[in-house]
């Protein structure tokens, strides 16, 4: 069965935005790569459950999001001075859209009005430091939503896991602030499909953090593991993590090592490091899990290609499919629910 994949890029090279193509989940086949949106340096991208495609979106000197709908056609777009975003989130419940500014260290909460386009709601402006060189001021690099519905966001440069309250309105209001281990820089985090736990994915020192979740915004950590071989000394960033929908196995990337970390999910929650694979591209900005959860496809913002790996369900193993499907400047990929 051939699902539909999407592709978030920046376009300083040879991508023009947005690209689409089919992934056939029967051999593990990308297929029809098609640039659908041509935009500047749509980095990430969501989808609502009505087909409509928000995206981050660069003008000029201002950047925000832009709204289209399910043929591709520009709805309305809210752009403000500066840089623009670097992670996004639905919220379809409710009707919100999240979006984090790395540069900019803010986060920022939009209304999807009835013509599916949008409108800002709120705009947090977050503050702190760390002792990392790339930690001289906030730097949100993640929104999403805790199984309670607070939104979480990820601070790269405060070392900070921050929690919000979340009005009907859009209005964010903060709960509480979780502080990683120092210098650690917390990128992106997931919560475990049925225990009360998340795992935080650590850009600076390449660490996952096991955290139990108390609810309400609360976390405790559990545990801290690395991403990289023991051997390895030099320069490494991680990117993205997952987790599979049994909870079994989780996955992140390594920037710099150019690989992907596997691990075995245990009884207690706690990670064991299960391979380290090589992705077989640079700099693996973003991989995503196919729905049926039999495959693993890798983007690369630094090669132009895309590495697709066969997922062994029962022991969370990769094996190669191939590696050398066309693909520029990738920074998302994104499978529509």
């Amino acid at each position: 069965m051939k699902k539909d994949i999407y592709f978030g890029t920046y376009t300083k090279g040879l991508s023009k935005g947005i690209y689409k193509a089919q992934f056939n989940q029967s051999n593990g086949h990308l297929s029809d790569l098609k640039n659908i949106i041509e935009t500047d340096s749509p980095t990430y991208l969501v989808t609502s459950q009505k087909g409509n495609l928000y995206a981050i979106r660069k003008e000029g000197n201002q950047g925000g999001i832009a709204a289209f709908d399910a043929e591709g056609k520009l709805i309305n777009c809210v752009l403000l001075e500066g840089a623009p975003l670097c992670h996004l989130a639905i919220d379809e419940k409710r009707q919100l859209l999240y979006g984090a500014n790395y540069h900019k260290g803010e986060i920022t909460a939009y209304q999807i009005e009835e013509n599916d386009g949008i409108k800002l709601a709120d705009l947090v402006p977050l503050k702190g430091t760390g002792p990392h060189q790339n930690q001289k001021s906030a730097h949100a690099h993640f929104v999403g939503l805790s199984p309670d519905r607070y939104l979480i966001t990820c601070d790269l440069g405060s070392d900070k896991v921050r929690s919000f309250a979340i009005s009907e309105q859009g209005k964010l209001e903060l709960i509480t602030e979780y502080q990683s281990i120092s210098g650690a820089g917390p990128r992106h985090l997931v919560f475990h499909p049925n225990q009360k736990i998340a795992y935080l994915l650590c850009e600076l020192n390449s660490t996952v953090e096991v955290l139990i979740y108390n609810g309400c915004g609360y976390f405790e950590r559990l545990q801290t593991i690395s991403t990289l071989p023991e051997d390895f000394k030099d320069f490494n960033a991680t990117a993205a993590i997952r987790i599979s929908q049994d909870g079994k196995f989780l996955y992140a990337s390594n920037r710099g090592h150019d690989s992907i970390a596997v691990f075995a999910v245990n009884k207690d929650a706690q990670l064991s490091l299960r391979e380290i694979v090589p992705c077989h591209g640079k700099n693996p900005r973003d991989f995503n899990l196919s729905p049926d959860q039999n495959y693993l496809i890798v983007g690369h913002q630094d090669s132009t290609n895309a590495t697709i790996f066969k997922r062994d369900s029962e022991t969370g193993k990769l094996s190669l499919v191939s590696k050398d499907f066309y693909l520029p400047e990738a920074v998302c990929i994104y499978f529509p629910e």
